[in-house]
């Protein structure tokens, strides 16, 4: 009966011991997660004021993270049809269970925005919404050139 016992025990320990072996490693993320330049489109409405009627907005740009909080973005945008380039420049932070959220500064105009975001699919793509008053823009951004690739 001792043995018994005993071979039942070693052989649960054993199985608990390839469970715990096999399960995936917890991740955790830190500015550093975020690193290189990412392909982003952006979609949604912008609500420029009070009893306004919200307007169209879409764009595309080329967002680069150095791995320290701080970024920079150059693209091309389009607001109830009005077109142009634009330049981006902030910070982010990226908090352990890999959310996180960046301030920019907007140019030409000198407009601030802000958003929230989720790292996902392996720290190459971010999820994005624009978290300012007056805006429903969400933001689907991948990295440019994936893992293993020698670009940034």
């Amino acid at each position: 009966m001792k043995r018994n016992i005993l071979a039942k025990t070693v052989t649960i320990a054993a199985i608990f011991a390839l469970a715990v072996g096999l399960a995936p490693a917890a991740r955790a993320c830190s500015a550093a997660s975020l690193i290189g330049t990412f392909a982003d489109k952006d979609t949604g409405f912008v609500i420029p004021g009070p009893n306004a009627a919200p307007l169209p907005f879409a764009g595309v740009n080329a967002i680069t993270f150095d791995g320290n909080g701080n970024m920079t973005a150059t693209g091309f945008g389009s607001v109830g049809g009005s077109t142009g380039p634009q330049t981006e420049t902030g910070t982010y932070q990226v908090n352990f269970d890999c959310t996180g959220s960046y301030t920019v500064t907007i140019n030409p105009g000198g407009l601030t925005a802000h958003a929230y975001f989720i790292l996902d699919d392996n720290l190459s793509e971010l999820q994005i919404i624009v978290t300012d008053p007056g805006t429903v823009i969400t933001c689907v951004a991948r990295k440019q050139f994936p893992s293993g690739d020698l670009r940034p």
